[in-house]
């Protein structure tokens, strides 16, 4: 699809495209973090993380999302824009909620899958969606979005999705006339504490008091946290992690979505952005969680346990978290979807944005009053949540 001297073509998997162009898009060189949610380097959409899940047969085959990414291209044949499509055959696995419109439209007797799905399949984390070069030429980005709807036109999709989006992303879409969705998430944001004890002291008494006796009854006596990075992490590692994954899955979805091989992938190809917690108990792993590290952020993911004991997420997933960030300088702490418990141990609401856009206009505008209505709600949600945070008077700023 030609726009001017740029050129779009779709791929149905990133073996295709080459690691090095890909990532020059997705995490340009240079690049600064803008505000208190940016990033440097997203790992979730670098080529290693989403060839990993193709390659583990996480994506694909009859998972329901089947890779279509969009790439435009120069005269030359340079990679200047990208963004990581998927058709989508369910609304399985996007934490963007949208299973209330799909029924809505089949109602009305429109066949709402497949649908055009961009994003990080299965990881709710706000990150860089329409990934342009830092040198590409004017115009990458606009011809970026039309690819995307010449890929819904030519899939015979009922629409397009692009979720969990930067705020410049979501600007663009906008403009170009997409509808605007908000969410909201729970993030630890570091105030440049100089250790968790400096943290807790901005914290209600009450909510020190209550962190503390978390922490201690949750390792008790007898057991240990491990902190795994890089070559630290080791096959058995990854067996231990995979069935707690596995275990958690389970029960919360009845089917996970990520498969032993996807680690092994990771494992091999970005060991040294993984930050594994482990509880260990006279030699044996029971629990774990898994973090990428970008340059300023740390992104929980996963987590699971093979024995119940109180606390015990809170201590593997968000404390050792906290921790962690604090004594590596970084900036926040996202820890996955939904959650407000999160609110009593230190995390702030943020907001998270999303576009969407129909191909049948009379059902994209009544969405479009919809996500009016949704976002003065969500607005109003997160208002009531800063209100009642746990820090001190003097320190909630």
């Amino acid at each position: 699809m030609p726009a001017g001297k740029l050129t779009a073509r779709f791929v149905q998997s990133l073996e295709r495209v080459d690691a090095t162009a890909w990532d020059a898009c997705a995490n340009p060189p240079g690049r600064e973090a803008v505000g208190a949610a940016g990033e440097r380097l997203d790992p979730f959409v670098s080529h290693a993380f989403l060839l990993a899940l193709e390659r583990s047969k996480s994506v694909g085959g009859g998972t329901g999302w089947t890779p279509l990414h969009v790439l435009v291209e120069d005269e030359s044949g340079r990679l200047v824009a990208a963004a990581p499509a998927y058709l989508k055959t369910h609304s399985l696995g996007e934490y963007v909620f949208d299973q209330g419109w799909a029924q809505a439209y089949e109602g009305a007797g429109g066949r709402y899958y497949p649908k055009v799905q961009v994003a990080v399949p299965f990881t709710p984390a706000t990150g860089r969606r329409l990934l342009v070069a830092q040198d590409a030429p004017s115009g990458a980005r606009e011809a970026l979005i039309a690819a995307l709807r010449a890929l819904c036109k030519a899939a015979g999709a009922s629409s397009i999705h692009v979720t969990f989006a930067t705020q410049e992303d979501t600007q663009a879409l906008r403009e170009a006339g997409f509808a605007q969705r908000a969410g909201e998430q729970f993030h630890f944001l570091n105030e440049g504490y100089r250790d968790f004890d400096d943290f807790l002291a901005a914290l209600s008494s009450r909510k020190r008091k209550t962190i503390k006796r978390e922490r201690r009854e949750a390792l008790g006596n007898d057991l240990t946290i491990d902190l795994l990075t890089g070559a630290d992490i080791e096959p058995a590692h990854w067996d231990s992690f995979f069935a707690f994954y596995m275990d958690t899955g389970a029960r919360k979805w009845g089917r996970p979505y990520l498969t032993r091989a996807f680690f092994d992938e990771i494992g091999a190809t970005m060991a040294d952005r993984i930050l594994l917690v482990m509880a260990r108990r006279d030699g044996r792993h029971i629990a774990g969680a898994i973090n990428f590290l970008g340059d300023d952020a740390i992104y929980g993911r996963n987590w699971g346990a093979l024995e119940e004991r109180p606390f015990l997420h809170f201590e593997v997933c968000y404390y050792q978290a906290i921790e962690f960030a604090i004594r590596r300088g970084y900036k926040r702490v996202e820890a996955g979807a939904q959650g407000e418990h999160k609110l009593a141990r230190g995390y702030r609401p943020v907001a998270t944005h999303s576009a969407h856009e129909f191909v049948d206009a009379r059902f994209g505008a009544a969405v479009a009053e919809f996500l009016t209505r949704e976002r003065a709600a969500v607005d109003e949600l997160i208002a009531d949540y800063e209100a009642g945070l746990p820090f001190r008077r003097d320190q909630h700023g």
